[in-house]
């Protein structure tokens, strides 16, 4: 199969999950085969143990193609316990939201499928290859509950309605026993292996592009009183034109309780044992190449330290945004953004342009510009939870000049300096920097790129606004003025200039944590430019 042929899956899920069960969790999805695929993970980080978080972290320093979302928790309590899990209709329609979120992303990254998993779920590593394969627009794999300690295991897929697992026909009357009988029918079938057609499904979902492209989706349907998300899903699919399939020959395990998870460790054990993938016997000469490429990689691995890019930006996307990205994605191993509040498409221009880079997402409900200290002690502990080496701390209109690329290398690498202190120069257009008594920025060298010291006490100038990108006593660490120069784009257009104009003017006019001459000198109509020289 070639490139062009290979399919593109993304694997989603919102997730607010106790840490032993995400760990098991994760652990499953590192298992998973995929013959022919591409595939990449989205996670909406709704965690409220740190924990939980840390473990998506790791996930994405040592995954490929992974990108955190995060979600700020709330006031709703998800509560769990040995009995049962208790939802509120608040909690279920916020979820709704973040499973729609993940299918606006797979449609505007164009996957040809979205694999939305819940947290609780073990798989085994078959199942993806095999439901791709299977070649239906929506399509579950099994797995089955005790939805009370006491109760008889249950599958997650139904046939009508709310949770009906029995066939009856429009105006048939059964009477307990028959429904009964029924029902055993119905699950003894799912005990086979096979493909089957239901009515409903949730959970463990396969869903084709062609399904996202045609509507389906997790929201409300505003005349109907069934609960819960994965009804209104359904029944949106079928009224759609869509038949909803469950496969049963690669039952996922379901850690619906923490007394579950000894289990888990069995169905890991278990299903680990029945791989699909055969045992090769390697010639001499075969060995030998692998033994050359098993060097070439960790060469490759250790080639420099890790960089993390780390911004903070706000309705940056038909600005710069898509430009600098692309200067700094062929450098980067990793990014943290942290999105202001924007109301435009910035967050779609990111993960667009980041594809295929671990990426952290964060996104202010709403914005903290007016306290920027705030806003960089958010950052500051955001970027530090994917355990950065280096860190570049730059705006959403800021790159550097093009020698800054093959220097690079050799900055992380050197053991003598923590910090480089680059100049800024301020573009007023597309081809020169301003130069004058009030902006002079070029001429001043900034810290920029730090080597994280996770032994070091850091602190911050507590200011509202200019309290600077890095906690205060990063100079107390040896650093090294750059001769690179940083091209800054904020100021390149006049309509930009009026709009910052006005926000210094709202939220500092009394120029308390800036320069009030400079602040004026902002819309002035003739002011000195000099031609930008690449170096």
């Amino acid at each position: 199969m070639t490139a062009k042929e290979r399919r593109r899956v993304l694997i989603g899920s919102p997730v607010r999950q106790k840490p032993e069960i995400l760990d098991y969790f994760l652990t499953s999805l590192r298992r998973l085969e995929y013959d022919h695929l591409d595939v990449s993970y989205f996670f909406i980080d709704d965690n409220n143990d740190e924990l939980s978080s840390a473990h998506l972290s790791r996930f994405m320093r040592e995954t490929n193609h992974v990108v955190i979302h995060n979600a700020h928790s709330d006031d709703y309590d998800y509560i769990r316990n040995e009995t049962t899990h208790y939802w509120n209709e608040p909690l279920i329609w916020k979820v709704a939201d973040y499973k729609n979120k993940i299918i606006q992303y797979a449609l505007d990254l164009h996957y040809d499928y979205l694999f939305l998993v819940d947290s609780d779920l073990l798989l085994t590593p078959q199942t993806l290859n095999h439901l791709v394969a299977i070649n239906k627009e929506i399509i579950s794999e099994i797995f089955w509950t005790r939805w009370q300690p006491d109760a008889r295991p249950q599958p997650q897929v139904w046939l009508k309605d709310e949770y009906i697992q029995y066939e009856q026909s429009a105006g048939e009357t059964l009477d307990e026993a028959e429904k009964e009988q029924r029902y055993q029918q119905f699950v003894s079938r799912l005990t086979e292996p096979g493909v089957y057609e239901v009515g409903g499904l949730g959970a463990c979902t396969l869903i084709h592009r062609q399904a996202l492209l045609r509507g389906v989706n997790y929201k409300r349907i505003y005349n109907l009183s069934f609960w819960g998300e994965d009804r209104h899903f359904c029944i949106r699919a079928a009224a759609l034109g869509f038949t909803l399939y469950v496969d049963t020959h690669y039952p996922a395990y379901h850690i619906y309780r923490e007394s579950d998870l000894h289990n888990a460790k069995l169905f890991l054990q278990a299903t680990e044992e029945i791989s699909s993938i055969p045992e090769v016997k390697l010639s001499q000469f075969e060995e030998h190449e692998v033994r050359c490429l098993r060097k070439v990689t960790v060469a490759a691995g250790t080639a420099r330290p890790s960089l993390t890019l780390t911004i903070v930006l706000r309705n940056e996307g038909n600005r710069y945004l898509r430009q600098a990205l692309e200067q700094h994605r062929c450098y980067i191993d990793q990014a943290v953004i942290i999105d202001d509040a924007s109301t435009d498409n910035t967050l779609d221009v990111c993960m667009d342009i980041l594809k295929g880079i671990p990426l952290r997402l964060i996104r202010n409900e709403s914005s903290l510009f007016h306290n920027e200290i705030e806003l960089r002690k958010l950052q500051w502990r955001e970027t530090l939870n994917v355990h950065p080496e280096w860190i570049l701390n730059l705006d959403a209109d800021e790159w550097f000049e093009s020698a800054f690329v093959g220097e690079l290398p050799a900055m992380l690498e050197q053991q003598e300096f923590d910090l480089y202190c680059f100049r800024l120069y301020d573009f007023w257009n597309e081809t020169h920097y301003r130069d004058d008594n009030y902006w002079s920025s070029h001429k001043t060298y900034r810290p920029f790129l730090l080597r994280y010291h996770p032994e070091v006490h850091y602190y911050w100038k507590e200011t509202a606004q200019h309290c600077g990108r890095f906690p205060a006593n990063v100079f107390e660490l040896p650093h090294h003025l750059s001769a690179i120069r940083l091209k800054h784009y904020g100021w390149a257009k006049p309509e930009y200039r009026l709009e910052k104009y006005k926000r210094y003017r709202q939220l500092d006019p009394e120029a308390k944590f800036g320069w009030k001459e400079q602040y004026d000198s902002i819309l002035d109509e003739s002011p000195s430019l000099v031609e930008w020289v690449e170096s």
